[in-house]
């Protein structure tokens, strides 16, 4: 009998579903003080969302009237979904990575990338944004972790995580690793200058099924704990939230800009 193969550290494919359908969304404040950084009105302009994933942030900026948007996604599964899913939006999707986008020497206004750029190779990554952007155009870093402090049952539900894998290491939380010296790393940049940091918290009310489902889209702790370990942690979660009529979640969204230099 063959076995499906173990999933990598980075991929989605087996999880484009659950992503794009439990994954929460970005704060608005955060959307609005981008728009404020470009000093045009969006339908003059064009953005480009770099490993848009499914598009949760694509579909946001499409909702605010840029002249074009345009996604950019390496899997074919998280393209499909976000095709698939676009909620009557006109984005143009690509295949391409942060550090291949494929996109033209300044077709863009504004790259972001959402959830994604811990992905990337730093220096590579920012090369190719400084090349796609036009002078004067934005880029902007992205995520939107959970406070799990803010509520006890889901600090509890984090330690049990701990628990079973205490060399557990995050690697896409907007909390730690590459946020820690991204805002240095990026006033160094000779590329790029007048970097921002803007930050929201907004708080997200689901039902058990749909938190559960935000977990199995989680692609660094499956890969970590292996899919035995993981299916054991969401029976933990199922039967410590087995008494709640919903979860409350309190999300941060962060990002980090910076101005192309001319």
């Amino acid at each position: 009998m063959a076995h499906a193969a173990a999933l990598q550290h980075g991929d989605f494919t087996a999880l484009a579903t659950d992503y794009g359908r439990y994954r929460p969304g970005y704060a608005k404040p955060v959307l609005s003080a981008v728009l404020g950084l470009l000093r045009r009105e969006a339908s003059s302009l064009d953005a480009v969302d770099v490993g848009a994933g499914t598009g949760l942030w694509t579909h946001m900026l499409a909702g605010v009237g840029f002249r074009s948007v345009t996604a950019v996604e390496p899997n074919a599964a998280m393209r499909a979904a976000g095709q698939r899913d676009d909620g009557g939006h006109d984005i143009v999707w690509r295949d391409g990575t942060g550090e291949a986008t494929g996109l033209a020497d300044g077709s863009a206004d504004l790259l972001t990338m959402a959830s994604s750029f811990h992905w990337v190779d730093f220096d590579s990554a920012t090369a190719e944004f400084r090349r796609v952007l036009r002078p004067g155009g934005w880029f902007v870093a992205l995520w939107n972790p959970r406070l799990v402090e803010r509520n006890p049952l889901l600090a509890e539900i984090e330690a049990e995580l701990l628990r079973m894998k205490p060399d557990l290491r995050r690697v896409s939380s907007g909390r730690s690793g590459i946020t820690e010296t991204l805002t240095d790393r990026l006033n160094q940049h000779p590329g790029f200058d007048d970097v921002v940091t803007i930050e929201s918290r907004h708080v997200v009310r689901q039902s058990v099924e749909h938190y559960l489902g935000a977990w199995r889209s989680v692609n660094d702790v499956r890969v970590q704990l292996g899919e035995v370990d993981f299916g054991r942690f969401l029976e933990y979660v199922r039967d410590r939230l087995a008494d709640a009529d919903e979860v409350e979640a309190t999300y941060l969204s962060r990002a980090w800009a910076a101005r192309r230099r001319d």
